[in-house]
């Protein structure tokens, strides 16, 4: 792919000058990018290797607070170093930024062991427990954002009232609209392509100003890496052509709701697709039907994964495209699994929980885990779920409040199997965190219906 370097290509690139800097990065518990901005000529000397940066990366809020209450960091425990690890099958070009270059890291604790409610390191623990049966997991993300014309300064200035979006109507499928707003969506199609994200295609989503982006399915940690830097290169693009954009699950009550959905199969060691009998009426293997049916089984569980702010259950409502209800069916949107591909080599499973505010590598590694124990447990795949999911009463539903998410993970002896006490613990916390400090707040629903008539 366009964009891809070796260390070769970059020790060349820099001594040419094409390339000066290097940004060396780690994935946060939210999934964005934290690290450094090397210079290039440093970077080949020395961080290569490694480079360190403080632990409380991996133990903030959202604000990047000091919040206590973390067992593997604390002001008790001083805030030490983390080891970042350049992962060097991730170097490549940024094209959006002038003469600059980006490798993710993997994070290592003191004893260059990973640290292990990283979320690169959560995801790459499941991966390696597909990788002993012989199996890989391939999975895509598509990713769902409101596009603004106000930049991010200005949004801030007038307190991100009164946004207007890019387009007045809806725009879903809309050529005309989006042709208008080319002008961003170019540069993030040809961007993300010569970064070695090779982008399918984009279009106009369920709203006004609303967009989709389509990343070509990879292996699970590739695209967890393409989707992390796919969401931080969108926001730089944007702010660079004075445009501003949120990817929060429900910016607004009256709009629609901003989805990350996730398709996911099996391949073997070959690449041969292991979700696809030619035999079976709808072209699902046994295999595909108990890992779908641990899905199933756990995607209560899950969603606190894919969903975990106090603003990502604001976008399960009824009738908007969102899932409400735990259900699978064939090519259904209202179910919260969807199988698409039916019949072909392509058959593959649709999550349709998770908001586009997840951390991918979470959300990945939970679904990856589900999906093991349902094969591991050979669990039955239930009768499908025909018609409107969002009308059935009898369906269990997805936890409609991040209190009820936390609640279920705390009980569940399948994730502390899965990927241990202390991810489980982590962010379990980081969950509490985010419900206590809504808990507290004065929000401007409350004050103007309150303020005179309370």
């Amino acid at each position: 792919m366009p964009g891809k370097l070796t260390l070769e290509e970059l020790r060349a690139a820099v001594e040419a000058g094409d390339i000066d800097t290097v940004l060396a990065v780690q994935v946060d518990m939210q999934g964005r990018l934290m690290g450094k901005r090397f210079q290039a000529e440093f970077f080949l000397e020395g961080a290569v290797e490694e480079t360190h940066a403080c632990n409380y990366l991996q133990a903030t809020d959202m604000e990047m607070e000091t919040v206590q209450g973390f067992a593997a960091t604390s002001w008790e425990k001083g805030y030490g170093d983390y080891i970042m690890k350049p992962d060097l099958d991730t170097l490549r070009r940024i094209p959006w930024l002038e003469a600059t270059a980006l490798v993710m890291c993997d994070v290592l604790d003191h004893h260059r062991d990973p640290v292990p409610h990283a979320p690169r390191n959560v995801l790459r623990a499941q991966v390696e427990k597909l990788a002993a049966k012989g199996w890989s997991a391939n999975a895509a993300t598509e990713l769902e954002f409101f596009l603004f014309r106000e930049s991010y300064e200005e949004a801030q200035a007038k307190a991100h009232l009164g946004m207007r979006t890019i387009s007045a109507y809806n725009a879903d499928y809309h050529i005309f609209q989006t042709t208008k707003e080319e002008d961003v969506m170019r540069a993030i199609r040809t961007g993300m392509n010569a970064a070695d994200i090779p982008i399918e295609n984009s279009k106009g989503e369920a709203d006004a100003g609303q967009e989709e982006i389509n990343v070509r399915y990879a292996e699970a940690l590739t695209m967890a890496d393409r989707h992390a830097i796919l969401k931080n290169g969108i926001k730089e693009i944007a702010w660079a052509k004075g445009k501003s954009v949120s990817f929060m699950a429900k910016w607004s009550y009256d709009h629609a709701g901003n989805s990350s959905h996730v398709h996911m199969s099996l391949a073997g060691p070959d690449g041969a697709p292991l979700f696809h009998d030619p035999a079976d009426p709808r072209g699902m293997s046994e295999l595909m039907k108990s890992f779908l049916a641990g899905q199933l089984a756990h995607a209560a569980e899950m969603t606190l994964f894919l969903a975990p702010y106090i603003n990502s259950y604001k976008r399960f409502v009824a009738g908007t495209f969102a899932p409400t209800k735990i259900c699978w069916s064939m090519d259904n949107r209202t179910a919260g699994f969807r199988v698409v591909g039916e019949g072909t080599k392509a058959v593959r499973m649709e999550c349709r929980i998770g908001g586009a505010d997840l951390n991918p590598y979470m959300a990945i590694a939970a679904m990856i885990a589900a999906g093991l124990d349902g094969v591991e447990r050979g669990l039955e795949l239930p009768p499908e779920h025909r018609g409107d999911a969002y009308q059935s009463e009898a369906t269990p539903e997805i936890p409609a409040t991040l209190r009820e998410a936390m609640e279920i993970v705390r009980g569940s002896d399948f994730l502390r199997a899965a990927f241990g006490e202390e991810v489980v613990e982590h962010y379990l916390h980081a969950a509490h965190i985010e419900q206590m400090e809504m808990d507290r707040r004065v929000t401007d629903w409350e004050l103007k219906r309150g303020f005179e008539r309370a």
